[in-house]
């Protein structure tokens, strides 16, 4: 099959298809490792990180203090969003999308080897909330720069369907995180998988991360950013740009989104909490 350009240097339908399927994969595979990450720390902080990183405490004050170390990524998150936001428009979305996948990959693994409370005391726990917002900040440019990345490659008429696309890696994201834990639950004894066997998850997420890159290594810059970028038209202050311009549809968008994305982690993650320690199933069960 013929992928050249034609003679006005446009590519052949077929070449577009083939370039925005890569597009959309490597949207969805770094967005999967992402939330895979997250929701890893997530199905920790409901199952083990109380009995960790906070055993001196009653188990309610333990998991409520492992919750707001998993709900401080989401402080992080915005300003993440801000920080790769605005390099993103000055540097181009491939690049700060590698950086944030990099900066995911790094801060997960890490946590799989920390010590716990037993070992090194307070610093335990303060390590892990370190970690968890860097975690945060990476979060916080990877959902939006990989939208950008598939809806700026896209055709006009196709931009709803391949943004949409990114979608697919929450859920992908969070069920592979839970048949991880799932599979370790199962094999494990619960003395095993408290003392070492709830860092696998976190050390095994390592194998997506080079997956995501390699896919996203492949990748182009989108056409819209070279064409600024080529015109010299970038804006130096972008979060300016939006706040003055477009903060009506920003905070109607943030409200709109935090409807569905309270309720989301309200299963995903209280959920697991109070399936095993309130309602009594076990933990392969919940």
């Amino acid at each position: 099959m013929n992928h050249a350009p034609t003679v006005d240097g446009t590519l052949e339908p077929d070449e577009i298809e083939h370039s925005m399927t890569r597009i959309a994969v490597a949207s969805v595979i770094g967005t999967t490792v992402e939330w895979y990450d997250l929701f890893v720390f997530a199905t920790a902080s409901a199952l083990v990180f109380n009995e960790v990183f906070f055993p001196g405490f009653v188990p309610l004050i333990g998991t409520l203090l492992a919750f707001g170390t998993f709900a401080s990524a989401y402080l992080a998150r915005i300003v993440g969003a801000a920080l790769f936001g605005h390099f993103g428009d000055r540097l181009g979305r491939k690049s700060m999308l590698l950086v944030s996948l990099v900066i995911m990959g790094i801060a997960t693994f890490c946590i799989g080897l920390l010590p716990e409370y037993a070992s090194i005391g307070i610093w335990a726990p303060l390590l892990l909330l370190t970690l968890r917002i860097v975690q945060g900040l990476a979060l916080g440019g990877e959902w939006g720069g990989a939208v950008l990345m598939a809806v700026e490659h896209a055709p006009a008429n196709k931009r709803g369907l391949y943004g949409s696309w990114v979608q697919i890696g929450v859920p992908a994201g969070t069920l592979i995180a839970n048949l991880v834990f799932l599979l370790c639950s199962a094999v494990l004894p619960n003395g095993a998988l408290l003392a070492w066997g709830w860092r696998i998850p976190f050390l095994v997420s390592v194998l997506l991360v080079a997956v995501g890159l390699y896919v996203r290594l492949n990748t182009s810059e989108t056409p819209a950013f070279r064409k600024i970028r080529d015109a010299d038209a970038q804006v130096k202050v972008p979060l300016a740009e939006l706040l003055g311009k477009h903060w009506k549809q920003m905070l109607l968008g943030g409200i709109a989104t935090m409807s569905t994305g309270t309720s989301f982690r309200l299963i995903v993650a209280f959920g697991l909490t109070y399936g095993t320690q309130t309602l009594g199933f076990s933990r392969n069960a919940i």
